[in-house]
């Protein structure tokens, strides 16, 4: 008979945003007249950038014509866009990552989410806390946790992230073999510099780790001394993976289309502690598991390195950066502690007593405003609720001018 995974049975119930989108939902149809002002999901609300539309237009434009017409492509990506990511994202900050390592996807969640089909499945994890869900509830799936209690899965390396350390993770105290590191963070908007990035480099060649990187946020950073990618740190080519999106980088959550970056220099190991090829590992899952990703997307995604593009990118990040700015100092005036938001869109605010899922209701049913609790990406996030600066400058300042009215008449 046909049997289920029932590794499936240890997740929790369901993914945060769904049960957040649930709440959200059921508040609107009480009270359809109330506008909600949706600052939870990092989705991005600016449309294209008209350097990209064109690029976009003109990979139609090309499927429309026999002698242009484009039909299956390769598997890791169209070379003209894998060359232009390895140049302007990697060479020109002098990591040497060529277009042949880099593999264009549909997003940098579904990398995170497929590369640990590559490991055995009784691997040690280290997983920041708080985390991305997807991290942690991928290897939940494939079977390399025990059960979930007290808040936690058993079997897993937490590495708590608190006002203490800065929010940024530490060294874990036992040898483990696969460890998951974001920077920008999310959700705390925390970044690392180069000598922080250099002591997990160090740690993973030392104990023959491999680290997944999350970049997905590096567009954010404005300060030119931080790392936009693991790769500037040396040696890191033979222990990291890199995982890049562009959908907060050019706004492509509608799009679809991100890539992962694996050296030629990255080994894993079998049973007989032999050195394997990741880059050859993923190369066979990619080019099985995956049919690319469309020809006018792509097209879409190369304009995104033009001159016109760059200036346009950089001008819609700095709009978010600015919402950014405007909710850190609507939360500063109303005495609350926070970190994020300068190279970073979300803003990881404590909420003093209150527990995040007690927050998050709050301001959706007396401000109309949706953040994202705390809870939902693992117990150190218990106390805090995360801020998106996601959306238009009118919405951020009326729903800031709300939590404000909110947060005062509850205090009173």
């Amino acid at each position: 008979m046909i049997r289920a995974n029932e590794n499936y049975n240890k997740l929790k119930a369901s993914y945060l945003f769904a049960d957040i989108a649930k709440k959200v939902e059921q508040v609107q149809l009480e009270n359809p007249e109330k506008q909600i002002i949706k600052l939870g999901i990092g989705d991005v609300t600016k449309a294209l950038a008209p350097a990209i539309i064109k690029g976009f237009h003109d990979g139609v434009d090309e499927m429309a014509d026999d002698a242009t017409f484009r039909g299956y492509g390769p598997s890791p990506g169209y070379e003209f866009l894998r060359r232009k990511i390895a140049e302007n994202d990697f060479q020109k900050r002098g990591a040497d990552i060529k277009a042949d390592e880099i593999f264009v996807s549909d997003g940098a969640k579904c990398d995170a989410g497929n590369f640990q089909e590559l490991f055995a499945t009784d691997i040690k994890i280290a997983i920041p806390d708080p985390v991305y869900p997807v991290y942690l509830d991928t290897n939940v799936m494939a079977g390399r946790t025990g059960e979930f209690e007290n808040g936690r899965y058993k079997g897993i390396v937490y590495m708590d992230c608190l006002k203490e350390n800065s929010f940024l993770p530490e060294l874990p105290d036992e040898d483990v073999d696969l460890i998951y590191l974001c920077f920008p963070n999310n959700p705390t908007g925390s970044t690392a510099t180069k000598e922080e990035l250099k002591k997990w480099v160090d740690y993973a060649k030392e104990n023959k780790a491999l680290i997944l990187f999350d970049a997905a946020y590096e567009s954010f950073i404005r300060d030119e001394t931080l790392p936009r990618t693991i790769y500037e740190i040396e040696g890191a080519k033979e222990v990291a993976v890199e995982f890049r999106s562009f959908s907060k980088t050019a706004g492509f959550t509608g799009t679809r289309c991100g890539f992962i970056v694996v050296p030629k220099e990255c080994m894993i190991f079998n049973s007989k502690n032999e050195k394997i090829s990741l880059h050859s590992m993923w190369d066979r899952r990619h080019s099985t598991k995956f049919n690319g990703v469309s020809y006018p997307v792509q097209k879409a995604a190369e304009a995104v390195y033009s001159q016109e593009g760059q200036a346009q990118i950089k001008a819609q990040i700095d709009y978010y950066l600015n919402n950014a700015d405007i909710i850190r100092k609507s939360i500063k005036s109303l005495g609350f502690d926070y970190v994020g938001g300068e190279h970073s869109p979300y803003i990881w605010i404590d909420g003093k007593t209150r527990d995040s899922w007690e927050f998050f209701d709050l301001l959706l049913n007396k401000a109309s405003v949706v953040c994202t609790p705390g809870a939902g990406f693992g117990m150190c996030g218990k106390p805090y609720i995360r801020i998106s600066a996601f959306n238009s400058l009118e919405n951020v300042t009326m729903a800031m001018e709300r939590i404000k009215d909110a947060l005062r008449g509850d205090q009173a």
